[in-house]
């Protein structure tokens, strides 16, 4: 599904623990790191979208989360030339997504990256609020800047930390 722009709808999903830091997961057989992230069918809302992809790459089920919010709409990111596969109709140039965060009840032992016949992730970690943003593939820093912008209130009022930046980032260009 790709919008008129040339854009696929997608959610992304920052989990928290209660200390404040994130689920950060290598991509099987490569060596990027993400957050979770997948994109929607035709026939789901975003929040659908979201519960479905948090299963099939982390194994959590509803049960297992607490939804604290979401980016009032969507964040949109290019994907750099070389990715554009042309040949495919529509052409798909970039993603956009909207972002949830999302809470962890309960400990580690619920998440499962073996959950899905073909798993997205091979490892994970828990890392800073902010780590994310300075080490995720390039063409993906701006969006990940914004999504952690946006939530890091809603995040602070559900762990007794503050997750403010001394500096934020320094904006990424962004490749087209």
């Amino acid at each position: 599904m790709i919008d008129p722009d040339g854009y696929r709808p997608n959610v992304g999903i920052i989990l928290m623990n209660a200390q404040g830091s994130v689920f950060w997961a290598r991509r099987v057989g490569r060596d990027g790191w993400q957050f979770p992230q997948g994109g929607m069918n035709s026939d789901e809302t975003p929040l659908e979208a979201m519960y479905r992809e948090l299963a099939e790459e982390t194994g959590l089920q509803p049960h297992h989360v607490e939804v604290l919010g979401a980016t009032p709409g969507w964040l949109r990111y290019r994907l750099p030339q070389r990715f554009v596969r042309r040949h495919h109709r529509p052409v798909c140039i970039g993603q956009k997504q909207v972002w949830f965060l999302l809470r962890l009840l309960g400990d580690d032992s619920a998440v499962r990256l073996d959950a899905h016949d073909e798993p997205e992730f091979d490892l994970w970690r828990w890392v800073d609020f902010w780590y994310p943003a300075a080490h995720v593939v390039t063409f993906k820093r701006r969006v990940y800047e914004q999504a952690l912008r946006h939530l890091v209130t809603l995040a602070e009022a559900n762990c007794a930390l503050s997750l403010r930046q001394q500096q934020w980032p320094q904006p990424t260009a962004q490749a087209g």
